[in-house]
């Protein structure tokens, strides 16, 4: 896979996590093809068009908000999420028990 080809993928990954929901870099990189490529999504998150990509939907293997500093203000990614319904947990981090999105079939 090029790395345009990889890019392009992860992008696209992204646009499709909906409101309320979050994912993990990880689990992007299994799905478009690298699995071992969850840093590499990371960067590729940090150059995108947040106007495009939600990149704000995507965290951590632990629900944290490790991309925050890509975003306006550090509570710009936090507040994006809220909006969209995401809840927390008190040590700060996502609830991925209830708004982990891993891109199977039937999945609410």
């Amino acid at each position: 896979m090029r790395p345009l080809d990889f890019n392009a993928r992860v992008c696209e990954l992204v646009s499709r996590i909906p409101r309320g929901k979050v994912t993990t870099y990880g689990i992007i990189a299994e799905k478009a093809g690298a699995r071992s490529s969850a840093r590499m999504v990371g960067w590729i998150l940090s150059a995108a068009d947040t106007s495009l990509v939600p990149a704000h939907r995507v965290v951590n293997r632990f629900g944290a908000l490790s991309g925050k500093h890509h975003f306006p203000t550090p509570e710009s990614m936090r507040m994006m999420l809220e909006t969209e319904g995401v809840t927390f947990l008190e040590d700060g981090t996502v609830s991925l028990e209830r708004h982990l999105w891993r891109f199977e079939e039937g999945q609410d």
